[in-house]
């Protein structure tokens, strides 16, 4: 336990600089930010969902350089192919005659990926992703590719009323690891982030972390000690979550399905790397309660009596954050 609070110090100081340099670029995002950093310290996945112009794709890229991450970028639409994100084999002639079959990587093999407007592609497309999201490796030619490590998907979406957009299939949904909403920035943000990038230069991050010292706090954050009410807490807000065995009546009477197991992880491993953000040594209740719609609004679904009556999944969380504070 002695080494494990030294090294969440040391982690710690870390984490603010890191904070500090995505904050000079990406203004009035303070909570985007932090579950940006609870996304790759936690080793997941995070869908950013806002209108165009909120700087989610420059957030994305201050976090690859403070990181110290092999960055890439799809810009996804609707004639993209699962072979632009994988990659392809070549049939290429040598100086002798020979012939034979060249692999070309594609753009998933780094450390990050950007994937710009992700529901702009085919639903084939997206699903291209999954085995890469899930198990850190792709099919190719029916060989095993392996990813490089770490590998993380921070993928941007508009909202599903603007035109052009298709829906998420909710095998891909439940691979995220976060649903991270950007909102509008304050009036006083607007005000600085408008000075600050119209003048000659902008600020620039820098590099706090490397791939190495990612996964090093990534393995920290599973040795984070959890306290057994917490433990519970998690468990009682995603099991009320199913309508088949909450006793909410807004959950059975709404809800079409509920967040499967891996709402339970996430919760676990992100509440432990929100408590290593903020300093503590050991995630509390408070912590799962500010999680959990992040966790848990692209895991659950309403059922069509919630559409008639106007019922809110928002609502819905917030009964379920309730039931455990």
């Amino acid at each position: 336990m002695t080494k494990v609070v030294a090294e969440s110090e040391k982690l710690n100081s870390l984490l603010q600089e890191a904070r500090k340099g995505v904050g000079r670029v990406i203004f009035g995002q303070e909570t985007v930010i932090e579950l940006a950093m609870v996304t790759l310290l936690a080793g997941g996945h995070a869908l950013l969902i806002g209108v165009p112009g909120l700087a989610k794709t420059k957030l994305v890229n201050a976090l690859g350089v403070v990181f110290g991450l092999d960055a890439k970028r799809i810009q996804f639409t609707p004639d993209l192919m699962p072979a632009d994100i994988l990659g392809s084999e070549v049939l290429e002639q040598d100086d002798a005659g020979q012939r034979s079959f060249r692999f070309i990587a594609g753009p998933v093999f780094c450390q990050l990926l950007m994937a710009d407007e992700i529901n702009r592609a085919s639903p084939r497309t997206q699903s291209a992703l999954l085995q890469a999201m899930q198990e850190h490796h792709v099919s190719v030619a029916g060989r095993r590719l392996d990813l490089p490590r770490p590998f993380h998907v921070l993928a941007t979406q508009n909202p599903l009323e603007q035109e052009g957009t298709y829906p998420l299939p909710e095998a891909q949904l439940d691979r995220f690891l976060l649903q991270i909403d950007v909102g509008y920035p304050d009036l006083e943000s607007e005000r600085r982030m408008m000075l600050a990038t119209t003048g000659i230069a902008e600020e620039e991050p820098a590099a706090v972390f490397n791939a190495e010292s990612l996964i090093a706090a990534q393995q920290l954050v599973r040795r984070v000690p959890v306290g057994e009410q917490v433990v519970d807490a998690i468990l009682k807000l995603v099991r009320a979550g199913r309508p088949e065995e909450s006793e909410i009546e807004a959950v059975r009477r709404h809800v079409a399905w509920g967040p499967g197991p891996r709402a339970a992880q996430a919760l676990m491993l992100c509440s432990r790397a929100k408590a290593l953000i903020e300093g503590r040594y050991t995630p509390s209740v408070e912590d799962v309660a500010a999680l959990a719609r992040p966790v848990l609004q692209h895991r659950m679904a309403l059922s069509f009596a919630a559409h008639a009556d106007q019922v809110s999944l928002s609502g819905i969380i917030d009964q379920l954050i309730e039931s455990i504070l």
